[in-house]
């Protein structure tokens, strides 16, 4: 008689389950090497230390790569050189300044040293020296017929030829004298109910290195016409 009956038991079945060659069934026992393999600890891997110069060299050369793959390389930076200026240059725009007395110090100040100007403006300031102008206003002593004491006008004057000094001590300019002062009328603006226009002017400073002065008797041979022998000669 055969056994027909169907196994009941986990256990019953898996004796009498059959399984292909080199393949191990499910829920048998792994082999023995297998479990010495995963009682190993996993060895740490030594990390090798690099060097501050072999990270350069490695930066250089990944710079490099990254160049070579481009068209062209970038062109080093080449820096201008610095121009010497000759001159220094003050602008001041909309000052609240009369324009009539702004031309009348530009005039006091022109072809004079800077520290020699603004010492002439503090003596007007204090009312000590006059600046000379023109119509009819009063007489005042010294070389002059008639002139005034414009406070406002001259302080700000100080503070442009005080900064005209900082711009020639950056530019290296030695002995700088006011050779250009300019003021001209600026735009006015209305005042309270557009009754009054304010006094606003523009101003322009240029300072530049003292000539060297020449000799009268230079300037005289120079001036000279040709052919005509000079007293000196005659003597």
């Amino acid at each position: 008689m055969v056994n027909t009956e169907k196994p009941t038991g986990k256990n019953e079945a898996k004796k009498l389950a059959v399984a292909p060659s080199g393949v191990p069934l499910r829920g048998s026992a792994p082999k023995p090497e297998k479990m010495k393999a995963e009682n190993k600890a996993p060895v740490p891997k030594e990390e090798k230390k690099e060097t501050p110069n072999q990270k350069s060299e490695i930066s250089s050369s990944t710079k490099q790569s990254k160049y070579s793959s481009s068209k062209e390389a970038p062109k080093p930076i080449q820096k201008k050189p610095k121009v010497k200026k000759t001159e220094a240059v003050v602008n001041a725009t909309s000052l609240p300044v009369s324009t009539k007395y702004s031309m009348a110090i530009c005039r006091f100040i022109k072809n004079k040293k800077i520290v020699t100007a603004i010492k002439d403006l503090e003596q007007v300031v204090l009312k000590k020296k006059a600046v000379p102008m023109k119509g009819e206003i009063p007489h005042r002593k010294g070389p002059m017929m008639s002139g005034r004491f414009p406070k406002k006008a001259s302080e700000h004057f100080i503070i442009l030829l005080k900064s005209l000094i900082a711009n020639s001590v950056m530019h290296d300019i030695d002995d700088p004298v006011v050779v250009e002062a300019v003021a001209n009328m600026a735009s006015r603006p209305y005042g309270k109910f557009g009754r009054v226009k304010k006094k606003r002017t523009h101003v322009r400073l240029v300072a530049k290195t003292a000539a060297p002065k020449k000799s009268k008797n230079k300037m005289k041979k120079e001036n000279a016409p040709k052919g005509v022998p000079s007293k000196e000669g005659k003597k």
